[in-house]
């Protein structure tokens, strides 16, 4: 049986999927209100083994987007598939959930079996993409095949140092990014260091800067 872990901010949507998934070859073994209880959920579960086979999860949440969130499972536990659900169909968000690691990408509305149908492809390792949203991810393999990836901005940082940097890029404060990486203010305090080195920058600000100019901090 499938393990699957809900994510959305609204509570009827939650108790939805779950009445819904729970009467198919579906195991729903939690339920989470934002991004971050996702991540956070995701992280336990797998430290025990026992975590979900696939997130379905929604974009605009508070706290972590799902954009976000999903970029942070798939680096943390590449066996977890992420599938999004979600209101938004443009070009750009499609794009960036499929560049953040998602297996599948759904609207809300779609039927009940294309939702089980998408939970069970991405389970098994594939990719399945709702039926209108056909055209985006068709160009957007078209071009992969056509283009060299753009390498990964700041080689000289760390793994964890760069996920400060994106954090520092989005507005977080030291104590938020601890909260959000889990990790102790002296470990965020010892890595924002670190970043002002390696980047010659001579303090936060000019830090965001640079980090902004290559990218971080927009999605």
């Amino acid at each position: 049986m499938i393990r699957v872990l809900i994510a959305d901010d609204h509570q009827i949507v939650r108790d939805g999927l779950k009445s819904l998934l729970g009467a198919l070859d579906v195991e729903v073994i939690g339920l989470a209100e934002d991004g971050l209880d996702a991540l956070h959920q995701v992280d336990e579960a797998r430290a025990g083994e026992d975590g979900p086979d696939v997130v379905v999860m929604d974009i605009q949440m508070p706290r972590l987007d799902g954009l976000e969130a999903t970029r942070r499972i798939t680096a943390r536990h590449p066996g977890v598939r992420v599938v999004m659900l979600t209101m938004s169909d443009d070009d750009e968000t499609v794009l960036s959930a499929m560049r953040a690691g998602a297996s599948g990408y759904l609207l809300k509305g779609s039927g009940a079996e294309e939702v089980h149908n998408a939970i069970k492809a991405a389970a098994a390792g594939g990719m399945v993409f709702g039926a209108s949203l056909a055209a985006q991810v068709a160009t957007y393999f078209s071009g992969v095949s056509t283009r060299t990836e753009a390498p990964e901005p700041f080689p000289e940082l760390t793994e964890r140092e760069r996920d400060v940097l994106r954090l520092l890029a989005a507005g977080r404060s030291n104590d938020q990014i601890a909260g959000e990486l889990y990790v102790s203010s002296k470990t965020v305090r010892n890595a924002v260091s670190a970043i002002y080195g390696k980047l010659h920058a001579a303090g936060r600000a000019e830090a965001i800067i640079k980090a902004r100019e290559a990218g971080y901090g927009r999605d």
